[in-house]
């Protein structure tokens, strides 16, 4: 399910607060794309998506010898925005537990 689908359940308020609360917590692109090309043989755009596992592998071999964070840069953008969705859904998930107990 898309978390366009689950937003149209939440009311006016709801909405605000979850709008509120990715503004604080979601990954920027551009941010990502920084780190990759100042960091990205000792894996600091993985740790900034909040794969620490991967992030540390990459510090160990130095990005796979340059290339496992050469290939990394086409796959960046796809994976800030799978991370944003499921910190989106997380939040909807708080929100909707939180109007469910008040």
């Amino acid at each position: 399910m898309t978390n366009i689908a689950v937003k149209q359940g939440l009311s006016t308020q709801e909405l605000t607060m979850v709008q509120s609360e990715m503004m604080n917590k979601q990954k920027s692109k551009g941010i990502a794309y920084a780190l990759w090309f100042f960091l990205g043989g000792l894996g600091g755009h993985r740790y900034y998506a909040g794969d620490v596992g991967i992030g540390i592998a990459m510090t160990l071999t130095l990005g796979g010898l340059g290339i496992w964070a050469f290939i990394d840069v086409f796959f960046i953008g796809k994976a800030i925005e799978s991370k944003n969705e499921k910190i989106e859904r997380d939040i909807i998930s708080n929100v909707k537990r939180y109007s469910s107990a008040a």
